[in-house]
């Protein structure tokens, strides 16, 4: 069995903000052409050309954490990895276990191949909602999204993975249920929020309350908060208008496009905004979040966009 190397040191701080990637599915569906039913990115492992095509997408990223002098988070492609969504591709248990595993044994090669002594390399389990990422319809209490997520997070936390993240949380109760997994199995966790237009949850909490009431929860167990799938101008105000819960903001993937979600869910064609624009919006976005340490991206957004971020960090 593999060996976490950061789990009891994560290396990201503001001190030095590290990349991780961009859209990973609208990446593949709408730039390399690949079918992603479910928008599962973590069946392509089932072969290897599927798997060839997502370690070079983060290759890509690995060579402007290089050029930037800074490390990465790399990411498994698991955002639909979990047992509802296996039903519906027809993976068992049993299959869905390996394939968590595989996928951080995947990172652990790119690792083992690339990391410098400036550019670390943070291997993150990736953790979906069990329902849509954008409408939280199905609402599980805590105790049934600790159940329902546990055997994800053991996978990642056996095959040696240093952190997990769960990425577009729109409800408090599932993202409590991940921490509270978290801290029970000892893998650092952090909790990304995604926001609507107006900059609240999908349910109606604020960013602050989200932040809050899953510290009180959990007791204060994230490593850190993120916000995910939005776009900058969808949440600057919420965080120019203060507060110390702002500290726990420690990334942020945007989204490329301004669209709402429910457009988004529409689009047939791919949104990818201006990457200039983008990391000059980052820039602004940084000066009101004085713990960040990692920024990426998500819908739409691709190397080019963290890259001209990065440019304006490094």
């Amino acid at each position: 069995m593999r060996q976490a190397k950061y789990r009891h040191h994560l290396p990201q701080s503001k001190d030095k903000i590290y990349l991780t990637d961009g859209g990973l599915e609208t990446t593949l569906l709408f730039l390399e052409g690949f079918d992603l039913p479910h928008f599962a990115a973590f069946d392509l492992l089932r072969d290897t050309k599927g798997k060839q095509a997502i370690e070079n997408y983060l290759l890509k990223y690995v060579s402007i954490a290089k050029d930037n002098g800074t490390g990465i988070i790399l990411d498994t492609p698991t955002w639909r990895a979990s047992q509802d969504w296996g039903d519906l591709l027809g993976y068992s248990p049993e299959a869905l276990d390996v394939i968590n595993r595989e996928s951080v044994e995947m990172l652990h090669g790119i690792r083992d191949a690339h990391e410098t002594e400036t550019t670390a390399c943070v291997l993150n389990g990736a953790i979906g909602p069990r329902g849509d990422g954008y409408n939280p319809e199905f609402l599980m209490s805590v105790e049934e999204a600790t159940d329902y997520h546990r055997a994800q997070v053991t996978s990642f936390a056996e095959a040696g993975a240093d952190m997990i993240t769960a990425v577009t949380m729109n409800y408090l109760n599932e993202a409590i249920g991940i921490a509270r997994i978290g801290a029970d199995i000892g893998i650092p966790t952090v909790i990304s929020f995604t926001v609507e237009t107006d900059g609240r949850l999908p349910t109606g909490e604020t960013l602050e309350e989200a932040v809050r009431r899953t510290d009180d929860a959990s007791s204060n167990s994230p490593a850190y908060y993120m916000i995910n799938c939005a776009h900058p101008t969808h949440f600057v105000d919420v965080l120019k208008s203060g507060g110390d819960w702002r500290s726990r903001i420690g990334g942020l993937r945007a989204n490329a496009s301004a669209l709402s979600h429910a457009e988004l869910d529409e689009a047939e064609e791919l949104d990818d905004g201006n990457p200039s624009e983008f990391a000059a919006q980052h820039v602004d976005l940084a000066q009101y979040l004085p713990n960040l340490a990692v920024i990426g991206g998500c819908c739409g957004s691709d190397h080019r966009h963290i890259a001209a971020v990065h440019q304006h960090f490094h």
